[in-house]
């Protein structure tokens, strides 16, 4: 399936605010109310959508520290990695993580409240795989967050 202007338009509108109702994006969008929702109902049913939540603040509820934790190894193999999958599922203080080309083969992005939580994680984290080097770097400043993509840069953007 390809997205047309008025899915982008759709798609823009409910990633700055998934709580509107359909009738709020259908005049946002320029749409009546049935073709938006049978077009929101396929954007999801072909995956264009993966979910949609609420954004908390972190700090706000006790959340302060951002760590991005850099990881080397030198097991570069299907058993390695699955198990690696594994341990960073079981820790809901790894909010994302990401496998790189270049001088580091991960990068974890972590939050929880303190040093001495975030150490507590490291310790239980380090047990449960091998890893040559790991290198965190503490966030002192959010200078920009957003969860909305480029849909500009997609084809047949603006």
């Amino acid at each position: 399936m390809q997205i047309d202007e008025f899915d982008r338009k759709i798609l823009s509108v409910i990633q700055d605010d998934a709580s509107l109702s359909i009738a709020q994006v259908s005049e946002r969008v320029g749409l009546s109310t049935t073709p938006c929702w049978r077009r929101l109902q396929k954007l999801e049913r072909e995956g264009y959508i993966d979910g949609r939540v609420t954004l908390l603040n972190q700090s706000r509820i006790g959340l302060e520290l951002t760590v991005f934790v850099m990881i080397r190894t030198s097991q570069h193999n299907t058993a390695w990695l699955e198990k690696f999958n594994s341990v960073v599922s079981l820790f809901p203080e790894i909010v994302e993580v990401n496998r790189l080309a270049g001088e580091y083969d991960y990068l974890l992005k972590v939050i929880t409240k303190s040093n001495s939580s975030y150490d507590a994680f490291y310790k239980k984290f380090i047990n449960l795989i091998e890893l040559n080097d790991v290198t965190s770097c503490f966030s002192m400043e959010q200078i920009k967050r957003s969860t909305r993509l480029p849909l500009d840069a997609v084809d047949g953007g603006r």
